[in-house]
């Protein structure tokens, strides 16, 4: 059993919330508040930004002291929205939200994961018609194989899980969100997932 904090409680991160719980871990899950992010993030081992990514960067560096030497699975994108509210740009360009939280949290050890799929998808990786895939970005293996088996966990079966290299990769990853809106637009909010055909 692993301690697990979640900050965001929207759709995201309830999903992963109850599916996390399910799996036998400990979890606690906050919205936007200061003071409960805090405290959850002070005594998890692992910490889950399910944040929206435009503010991500600028809640988490307020907690850098609470997640030094944790675990932080980023699972946003940070974006500009449209009109529809739907992803239009990159909020980084050239970089990434995953990219950025590294920088500014060096002590802490940031994967990047579970991005480029919708929400359900995260936690139901076997209801799609073909195997998905799920990316790990970030600098520290130990950090990505625990991640790994955080993904097991939630139904991701080992060859269905890709190592991209660092903590740079999460770039590519997170330019995929520019897929979404075309793809809801296209077809409604039907669970789907990047995958590479191999």
């Amino acid at each position: 059993m692993t301690t697990i904090a979640i900050l965001g409680n929207g759709r995201v991160g309830g999903n992963l919330a109850t599916a996390l719980t399910r799996a036998g871990h400990e979890v606690t899950s906050t919205g936007r508040t200061p003071g409960a992010a805090a405290d959850a993030a002070r005594r998890a081992q692992i910490v889950i930004n399910a944040t929206p990514g435009a503010g991500s960067l600028e809640r988490l560096v307020a907690l850098r002291e609470e997640l030094r030497g944790k675990i932080l699975v980023d699972v946003s994108n940070a974006t500009v929205d449209g009109p529809d509210g739907l992803p239009a740009d990159l909020l980084y360009p050239g970089s990434s939200l995953a990219e950025q939280l590294q920088e500014a949290l060096p002590r802490t050890r940031v994967v990047k994961t579970l991005n480029t799929m919708l929400f359900t998808v995260m936690t139901a990786p076997a209801a799609l018609t073909q195997a998905p895939d799920a990316f790990l970005s970030g600098e520290d293996p130990q950090a990505k194989q625990t991640v790994r088996e955080l993904l097991t966990d939630l139904g991701w079966r080992k060859e269905w899980i890709t190592d991209l290299g660092g903590i740079g990769t999460a770039r590519a990853t997170e330019a995929a969100v520019l897929f979404v809106p075309h793809v809801i637009r296209s077809s409604g909010f039907a669970p789907f997932a990047i995958s590479v055909a191999r």
